[in-house]
């Protein structure tokens, strides 16, 4: 049930709080390039807060009220929610998303001989300024990927039918959409390696601290409660990127967000590279120790501080802020009008597969 609700929660809470910005307005344009950092800390304070405060509850209050805080949180969440219905800016849904996708790959395969027009203007297209999806706006046609053009192409039988059928015949804004969606697997695919990175918080790094001296004073550190300094550097990260970071970087590259998306990414998945290589150096110093102690094959916690792992919890933390903040604004900036919600969730399926991974 909490992998249902939170599929149904992020992708679309994410996006829909993104269509509440004008991209027309440059002022409500420049607050929607600080939002989904924004967002993204509002997610990680409650993780630092279910991990600390709700933890030492249930500890010592019981389970009871443990659960029922976030109930009750939850409860109030949804109640504000609703209360505010009246002010939102609504985007009309288009339809599934997923079956305009299979009817361009339908109506593109019997076509798959068919000659392109020299003339692309010819491909079928509905008249005036808006498309035919609902709440979409019109996508110009690209040559790219040419072979799912041929959606488009008005044949012979197209002609005599009384009514477009789009398993038959698509619109070029229709094939454009799939088109979006290829060029964005290749980005897609590397942001799995990232989360592939990001999931070792929560198993070989715990691993890792589990056979390291968890004494740190008179306190005996639980190896899983490390994963906090990851959430402590996300909190530290966001607000150092957008109040000081961006400005330094919009003197050089001239961008209004500092970076580019893809830029972002890229320096998140470089510090994802050197969070790795601090677990491995912290991993071979540990085995040296061992070594040395006579521990290699004995149930023994070795002689070295479990806050050596402290770097690489900071550095994956860090390297979320670029990479994951990037890929939700990339994803939704660079998704149709109608397929905006579906992107996000796009997004986020990286996640789960880099922890099946």
């Amino acid at each position: 049930m909490i992998a249902l609700g939170t599929g149904g929660i992020k992708p679309c809470v994410s996006s829909f709080r993104a269509d509440q910005f004008d991209d027309t307005d440059p002022a409500e344009r420049a607050k929607k390039g600080s939002y989904f950092k924004w967002f993204y800390f509002c997610i990680n304070m409650g993780s630092f807060m279910s991990g600390t405060i709700i933890v030492w509850i249930q500890d010592n209050s019981g389970w009871g009220i443990g659960f029922a805080i976030p109930t009750i949180s939850m409860a109030l969440a949804i109640a504000s929610f609703f209360a505010a219905s009246d002010m939102y800016r609504f985007q009309k849904p288009g339809g599934s998303p997923l079956k305009r996708v299979c009817q361009v790959v339908v109506a593109a395969f019997p076509k798959r001989h068919a000659e392109l027009p020299n003339d692309m203007s010819l491909l079928y297209e509905v008249d005036g300024q808006t498309s035919a999806i609902e709440g979409s706006r019109k996508l110009v046609h690209t040559n790219e990927l040419g072979f799912l053009n041929r959606a488009a192409i008005v044949s012979s039988t197209d002609l005599k039918s009384a009514s477009t059928d789009p398993w038959k015949l698509c619109t070029v804004t229709q094939v454009e959409e799939l088109k979006i969606l290829i060029r964005m697997f290749p980005i897609w695919a590397t942001t799995i390696i990232f989360f592939a990175v990001y999931a070792q918080n929560s198993s070989l790094f715990v691993e890792q601290g589990m056979v390291l001296d968890k004494q740190v004073g008179s306190f005996n550190t639980p190896p899983a409660s490390l994963s906090t300094f990851n959430v402590i550097s996300v909190i530290i990260w966001v607000p150092l990127y957008d109040r000081i970071l961006v400005p330094m970087a919009r003197k050089f590259t001239g961008r209004e967000k500092g970076f580019s998306e893809l830029q972002r990414m890229g320096i998140g998945l470089v510090l994802s590279i050197l969070a790795m290589v601090s677990a491995a150096l912290v991993e071979l110093k540990r085995l040296e120790i061992a070594r040395s102690k006579g521990l290699i094959h004995e149930k023994a916690d070795v002689p070295m501080s479990i806050l050596w792992q402290i770097p690489q919890y900071f550095l994956v933390g860090a390297a979320e802020v670029f990479t994951v903040i990037g890929q939700l604004e990339l994803f939704y900036d660079q998704g149709p009008d109608a397929m905006r919600s579906f992107c996000s969730a796009f997004a986020f399926l990286t996640g789960s597969m880099g922890s099946y991974g």
